[in-house]
């Protein structure tokens, strides 16, 4: 998570889908894709315009406690081009069929049953053996395509039940050190500071310009071609933890900006790896971090409960290992998850332990690490408007405001975001202040002209949708029209 973040909503996937477990990767592409000629067979057979089952499709989600927004062109998607849709969403599929047609329909009829894509699980996997992990996380890297981006309608939970379990329980590898008669060249610590260097511009890059930025895209390259080749060169301990620490810090980035890039597929997959690399460094407070991403994302997909027990963790793993900066900034994201399910007294109650950890931080720096030096006041008040929002508490989130102001150009992301959420914070006055919920959301459109990033669009959508009320009022027509030419043109 880059510095001034706020997050942004994510379409979710029902949680009773997981413990029955029926979810596995969201997206599943075949090597070479192959139309879905027995779905397409049905769609033909029904009659049916592909808009109007988009239409039933995403009220069927809905029913079932996801938040989707497929088209006609997702069904088109579907039968002509080899994509896979998400496991939960296969049965509503299948349901809608059978409405049309007035009979049954089994996934196997719409061949809608399996995954052919044999690399399904790539990525996914946190091995116990050091030398597999670097073997599972450079295989990983050498595939993943940035520039092949594909939206899924959520995080699929399930994939981190493993990882976070093994973080938390099993202990540090015994050695770093790589001494293959094999390796291809001795690492030192310049090269590690290259890749420390790298990923603090491409921190800097996030929150500047978007994770969907062209920018933010040499993460992968880097992870690809500079980091997997020195994974498997010789090494010491101590130079083979901070190569880790760096690798970590690397791919934790790039699940963050998949993530913010609406790439939920391989944003899981770099996090998973993340927290390998993290636990081979031996950085607990880094592996922590990584599991309050983990933790963030999972919650603004509608997952509260394993969020909550995600940063619970986080915040107990790392115990003496952390600075008070570190902690509290995962107690406000805590906080900020707690808010999202409506559990105000334990919101209030994280939000302050961060705002105490927070104070104490302040008289005890330079032991912080680099990767939390966005964590400031400016931040914590800026996560305070959206938790007081979240809470049905417009005052106290304007008052927050007031303490939240960041260079706008630094945090660009984060103040586009912060436009839409206050906005949406105007609506909930006892007298909606339709005014200026509309200035702000203009404010948000400017600012997401030199940003990339789907979550700060999914924000002003959301803003756009809560004013459906006045709809036709002639400065929200305008205000929508904007949003359109301005951001979905793009």
């Amino acid at each position: 998570m880059s510095g001034g973040e706020t997050a942004l909503h994510v379409d979710g996937i029902p949680l009773a889908g997981v413990l029955a477990g029926a979810l596995g990767p969201p997206w599943s592409v075949s090597s070479t894709p192959q139309p879905n000629l027995a779905l397409t067979r049905l769609v033909e057979a029904s009659g049916a315009a592909k808009k109007s089952l988009a239409f039933r499709l995403n009220q069927l989600a809905e029913t079932a406690g996801l938040e989707t927004h497929y088209t006609h062109t997702s069904w088109t998607n579907w039968m002509k081009r080899g994509t896979r849709p998400a496991q939960a969403v296969r049965p509503l599929i299948a349901q809608v069929l059978a409405e049309r047609l007035g009979r049954p329909v089994g996934l196997a009829e719409i061949d809608l049953d399996h995954d052919s894509d044999a690399d399904s699980s790539i990525g996914l996997e946190f091995p116990r053996e050091l030398g597999t992990a670097v073997q599972v996380a450079t295989r990983f890297w050498s595939q993943v395509d940035r520039r092949d981006v594909r939206r899924s309608p959520g995080v699929a939970v399930a994939n981190y039940n493993t990882p976070v379990r093994r973080w938390l329980t099993l202990p540090v590898d015994d050695t770093a050190a790589s001494r293959s008669p094999a390796a291809f060249r001795r690492v030192g610590k310049a090269d590690v500071v290259e890749l420390l260097e790298t990923a603090e511009q491409a921190r800097q890059w996030d929150s500047r310009y978007g994770g969907g930025n062209w920018r933010t895209s040499q993460l992968t390259v880097c992870l690809k071609e500079r980091a997997a080749p020195l994974l498997h060169g010789s090494y010491s301990d101590s130079v083979g933890r901070q190569l880790f620490t760096a690798t970590a810090q690397l791919a934790r980035l790039a699940g963050w900006t998949a993530f913010d890039n609406g790439d939920h597929v391989n944003a899981q997959r770099h996090y998973i790896q993340a927290l390998r690399q993290a636990r081979a460094a031996g950085d607990v407070p880094l592996g922590g971090y990584v599991l309050i991403c983990m933790a963030l994302q999972c919650s603004l997909g509608g997952f509260h409960d394993d969020a909550i027990d995600m940063a619970d963790s986080a915040f107990h793993r790392v115990g003496g290992h952390a600075t008070p900066r570190v902690k509290g900034f995962f107690k406000l994201i805590e906080a900020r998850i707690w808010a999202r399910s409506g559990n105000a007294r334990m919101a209030d109650g994280a939000l302050a332990a961060a705002e105490r950890l927070l104070d104490a931080a302040n008289s005890c720096t330079g032991d912080d690490p680099a990767w939390i030096d966005f964590f400031d006041e400016r931040r914590l008040a800026s996560d305070a408007v959206e938790i007081q929002r979240d809470l049905g508490r417009p005052r106290a989130a304007l008052r927050w405001n007031t303490f939240a102001e960041m260079p706008t150009d630094t945090f660009a992301r984060a103040y586009a975001i912060r436009q839409s959420v206050l906005g949406s914070t105007y609506l909930q006055e006892y007298r909606p202040d339709l005014e200026h919920a509309l200035d702000h959301g203009h404010r948000a459109v400017s600012a997401l002209a030199v940003v990339s990033s789907a979550r700060a669009v999914d924000y002003l959508n959301a803003l756009i949708s809560r004013m459906s009320r006045w709809r036709t009022e002639p400065g929200v027509v305008e205000l929508t029209r904007r949003v359109k030419s301005a951001i979905h043109a793009t």
